[in-house]
């Protein structure tokens, strides 16, 4: 890592690259299981990354502006928000992950793009939110995402670990072993690169 930028695009890829080895060799029914006392789920901690990315890193391109204003009631949005962590019977995990990949690549972009330095407007629409800040700068925000994927992969290592006892370095090992399926594109180290 040379600079700033770098070091954060590289902590984001490195902490988006924990979901592809925490769901290697899962089936859907593993993946959509609540084996610990916590309702998540590997699959819904997988959706929860990406929508919460998609939300975030909507904010960065917008900024200095706010993304479109969401027309919908709030307790429409309070029940999207909830689905957003839950692996419905209808959702595969491969469609989760292909989605995920997908808003990786976007936040990825946007962190080699986007000026680090513009201020990000805190929503007024929300109660989860802070009211005494106006805003965020697009740095605190990709710290923030990449916080709470770090936060979030824990939560899945050890919904992991109550499913078949697997823990990361094995799945990890595993998942360089694998025969990767053409849309999941695994974190390289900088010094691997090419």
């Amino acid at each position: 890592m040379t600079d700033e930028r770098s070091a954060l695009r590289e902590f984001l890829a490195y902490h988006q690259s924990a979901y592809f080895a925490v769901a290697y060799g899962l089936t859907d029914e593993q993946a959509r299981s609540t084996p610990s006392v916590s309702a998540l789920s590997i699959g819904g901690l997988i959706k929860h990354a990406t929508g919460m990315q998609r939300s975030w890193m909507a904010r960065v391109a917008a900024a200095p502006g706010s993304p479109p204003t969401d027309k919908r009631p709030f307790e429409e949005r309070a029940r999207a928000l909830s689905d957003e962590h839950v692996m419905r019977p209808d959702e595969s995990l491969d469609s989760l992950l292909r989605a995920f990949e997908s808003q990786n690549a976007e936040s990825l972009r946007l962190v080699t793009t986007a000026d680090l330095d513009a201020p990000v407007p805190v929503p007024k629409d929300a109660p989860w939110f802070p009211k005494d800040i106006d805003a965020w700068s697009v740095r605190w925000v990709i710290l923030h995402v990449i916080n709470e994927l770090a936060r979030h992969a824990g939560h899945a290592d050890i919904i992991r670990e109550s499913i078949d006892g697997a823990t990361m370095y094995e799945l990890i090992a595993g998942l360089e072993n694998w025969e990767p399926r053409p849309w999941i594109t695994p974190w390289t180290p900088p010094a691997q690169a090419q």
